[in-house]
């Protein structure tokens, strides 16, 4: 059996969302034209967008950009107050989150290296952000705060509209990176109250190369990508995704509708439970942030003595595919940073394996790891040099 378990990385795209990906090809007219083909493709973009806004709860106010990802999406926003600080507005402070993705992170380390200072607000042992911390450092040169809705790492939620409404009260644009959040969380981005937003429909059963930035109406933003004005209301340029546009649209439909973020509450949230109950009879394992905290769809867990990618190559050999630390730098093999955050040593914090289950995992999925997980522990500490030395610790079972 092939049992795939690294869904905060990449999801499989939706049966009906390949289907309109496939038939959509057809429809490749330039929209901003007025031959039959372009009217064809604009009727279909409007369409798409309709129910983007929709489903997400946007204002007809508000803008939504198509990006190529996240990544895209969240560079665009940080570099908007990065070109802002060097015309002069005099903010040269953002402040963000230990937690963030590496497209946060180095886009950041760029701003300071013109000159501009970041803060990077600490999580405790449930991955959260301090309000008050956030409250204190904000000053009068606060450009920016950009906080991510859910880290894939830990699957800790973070209390967005608490930090929407302080960003609000002291007049500060709020970012978050909402890439984990589409399809396993409820998103209305009018509820939220964030000035920008960010997705990537290959996290929700969409295809690759597509995503999306929310735009507050009113909000500053400054195009990364310069040219043609005419497409995207000058936002961004160049050629238009279309069918990758048009399945999108369907993916977030479908996994930002009520039916299906129920369904990953209790169906998918009970599977999910089920693994770590089994990982946590295991002795000297450990898993992280309690439930009620995390979305539904992850489990987090160290195994004393079992490297990650030790653990990683096993699992494969047996037909199971999971991750360690971040999807798009688990080829580091540095120990988590956002683990380490949560208070964990790096020793440990290196050791840690990511299950992220997705609305297609099964029952029969989840049995057969159960078969194979303690097998594939006790044959890897039996040839460990270091499980017998490391210090021993107990499974995490607070309230989980």
């Amino acid at each position: 059996m092939n049992v795939y378990l690294d869904n905060n990385s990449t999801t499989k795209l939706d049966p009906k969302v390949k289907e309109i990906l496939c038939e959509t090809t057809d429809i490749f007219g330039n929209a901003n034209v007025i031959y039959q083909q372009g009217i064809d493709t604009r009727a279909k973009l409007n369409e798409a967008y309709d129910t983007i806004y929709n489903s997400l709860n946007a204002s007809d106010n508000d803008d939504i950009v198509f990006t190529s990802s996240t990544t895209e999406g969240n560079n665009a926003i940080i570099k908007t107050f990065l070109d802002m600080f060097l015309k002069g507005s005099g903010k040269n402070h953002i402040i963000s989150c230990v937690a963030e993705h590496s497209s946060i992170k180095a886009p950041l380390s760029y701003c300071k290296s013109f000159g501009m200072e970041v803060t990077y607000l600490e999580t405790d042992k449930n991955g959260l952000i301090n309000l008050d911390e956030l409250k204190a450092a904000i000053t009068e040169k606060t450009a920016l705060i950009s906080i991510l809705m859910a880290s894939n790492e830990t699957g800790a939620i973070q209390p967005i509209k608490d930090i929407a409404k302080i960003a609000r009260g002291a007049g500060v644009p709020f970012h978050s990176d909402g890439a984990q959040a589409i399809g396993k969380i409820k998103v209305d981005l009018t509820d939220l109250d964030v000035d920008y937003f960010t997705f990537s429909a290959h996290k929700f059963h969409g295809p690759k190369g597509i995503g999306g930035v929310f735009i507050k109406a009113n909000a500053p933003f400054v195009p990364l990508v310069h040219g043609s004005k005419n497409v995207m209301g000058g936002k961004r340029a160049g050629s238009i995704y279309n069918n990758g546009i048009f399945a999108m649209a369907k993916a977030i439909e479908m996994a930002n509708n009520d039916m299906n973020i129920a369904y990953m509450k209790n169906h998918i949230g009970a599977l999910r439970d089920k693994l770590e109950e089994l990982i946590l009879s295991i002795p000297d394992t450990k898993s992280y942030v309690p439930k009620d905290k995390r979305l539904n769809n992850i489990v987090v867990a160290s195994f004393k003595g079992i490297e990650g990618e030790a653990m990683l190559w096993d699992m494969y050999q047996n037909g199971i595919s999971i991750s360690t630390g971040s999807s798009c730098s688990s080829e580091d093999l540095e120990a988590s940073a956002v683990v380490e955050a949560l208070g964990e040593e790096t020793a440990i914090a290196n050791a840690t394996v990511m299950f992220a289950l997705s609305r297609f995992t099964t029952h029969e999925e989840i049995e057969y790891i159960m078969e194979k997980l303690p097998k594939i522990v006790e044959r890897i500490r039996g040839i460990s040099m270091t499980y017998a030395k490391q210090k021993a610790f107990s499974a995490y079972v607070e309230e989980h």
